[in-house]
């Protein structure tokens, strides 16, 4: 009797499984496109957002305190809060003006070579649930992410400009010359630079993580800027030493340690890629250290605590372009060629010339920019230690490719800057009076002093 039932519920299985295989078919062919399009769209790693969060906070750490700090100790006492208070207002300005139509200008979408269109501006579409890809197919990292850490760049790139005509500028005018030199200058260069729209990516230039965009762009502005603003009032007579290389030490050394996230960071995810980065961007600085020192005790008998923090900038801004394209041997023969390069220009080309640059903006960030950007195509070579070049591409090629984009950087800024540094005087006027320089312009602009006795 048993056998007899188990039969027949075996029979009416097999007669319900035959009346509902259609059905059960028709269910899976229509979620078939649903679960493929699941499959596709890729999930952001939790460790690669992780590794972009502390990047991005550590590139905020390297504007606000480390810049300020590392500018405010090289002016004089009476001008060390101007210098903190430029630094501070214009990563703020920047933040503000990033969201609403920086980010979109620089990575929107446009297919223009030359700037990403509207289509993101107010951050139009990014969500938490959006995505922006890396370097890796079916990688993705957040956008809102991705968003803030370009966002912090866009931060201390203006703001470096500030270093090379401190001490004589109107605050109103710092300002406003960045807000607008962002939108004229730095936006388009970063979208022809790193979004796979623009011209100079398309051709193959290699950026890793600002050479061109971050440091010769602000060194060129820089140096315009020191020749329109013109000499600080004494320049040449009065004592204008740094009133704490204290401070400066200490900023200087922010700036390398939130370095690692601007090196690293640009690898947009955790892995190999930004170790390489992290290694060359400890080595390549030691190397411009000990190679400052080398060459300072060797012209004046002496090694300095200025030129160590300058040796320490330079090679930094050195390995920026091929933090994670270029061998540690590489990295370290970069580091010990800047310091002597950036050391020629600060201390006889400005003197040749007469510019008052008066933090080695374009001494250390031109000259350094410009050196790094041809050693990356340089050392890029497999054969070097370096990850190689793109297929078909050769040491040659890839050289001239990085000095076409070093070319535009610097048609582009100097003639972008020269117009708005024009526009900022007649709007409100580039330099205090000579009364505020003398008296400080701490006092003078801002009502206070940074030191009491």
């Amino acid at each position: 009797m048993l056998l007899n039932r188990i039969s027949t519920f075996g029979r009416l299985g097999a007669a319900a499984a035959a009346v509902l295989a259609p059905a059960v078919a028709f269910a899976q062919d229509a979620a078939a496109p649903a679960a493929a399009a699941a499959a596709a769209a890729p999930v952001p790693d939790k460790g690669d957002t992780a590794f972009m969060f502390i990047a991005t906070i550590l590139v905020l750490f390297m504007t606000v305190p480390g810049l300020a700090l590392f500018y405010g100790g090289l002016v004089r006492a009476k001008n060390m809060l101007s210098v903190l208070m430029q630094c501070t207002m214009i990563a703020a300005v920047m933040m503000l003006i990033w969201v609403i139509y920086g980010y979109s200008f620089a990575f929107g979408g446009s297919e223009s070579a030359y700037w990403g269109g509207t289509a993101k501006m107010f951050l139009a579409g990014v969500t938490k649930d959006s995505t922006a890809a890396t370097f890796s197919q079916g990688v993705v990292i957040p956008e809102f992410i991705f968003a803030m850490f370009q966002m912090t760049f866009a931060a201390i790139t203006p703001a470096l400009i500030v270093g090379a005509f401190a001490e004589r500028i109107k605050f109103s005018a710092a300002v406003l010359f960045c807000a607008l030199w962002a939108t004229f200058v730095y936006f388009p260069i970063a979208h022809m630079v790193w979004d796979a729209n623009g011209m100079l990516f398309k051709m193959g230039a290699l950026d890793f993580a600002g050479g061109t965009v971050v440091h010769i762009n602000a060194g060129v502005a820089g140096l315009i800027g020191a020749i329109m603003v013109g000499k600080r009032t004494g320049f040449g007579k009065d004592m204008m030493a740094p009133h704490s290389m204290t401070l400066t030490m200490v900023g200087a050394s922010m700036l390398w340690v939130g370095w690692f996230g601007f090196n690293a960071g640009s690898n947009l995810e955790a892995s190999g890629g930004a170790m390489l980065a992290t290694v060359n961007t400890f080595i390549a600085t030691a190397a411009a250290i000990v190679a400052w020192a080398i060459v300072e005790t060797l012209t004046r008998g002496k090694a300095s605590m200025l030129g160590g923090a300058s040796g320490m900038v330079a090679g930094l801004v050195a390995i920026t372009p091929a933090a994670g394209i270029v061998g540690p041997m590489g990295a370290i023969i970069m580091g010990l060629i800047v310091s002597p390069l950036c050391y020629f220009f600060v201390s006889v080309v400005k003197n040749k010339f007469g510019y008052d640059d008066s933090a080695d903006v374009f001494g250390v960030h031109g000259i350094g920019g410009i050196f790094g950007a041809i050693a990356t195509g340089i050392f890029a070579s497999a054969s070097l230690g370096g990850v190689g070049y793109a297929e078909g591409v050769t040491m040659g090629g890839q050289v001239m490719t990085q000095l076409t984009a070093i070319v535009t950087t610097i048609i582009w800024c100097g003639v972008g800057s020269l117009i708005l540094y024009k526009v900022v005087d007649l709007i409100v006027g580039l330099r205090v009076t000579v009364e505020a320089e003398r008296e400080g312009l701490d006092l003078a602009s801002h009502g206070e002093a940074a030191y009491h006795s």
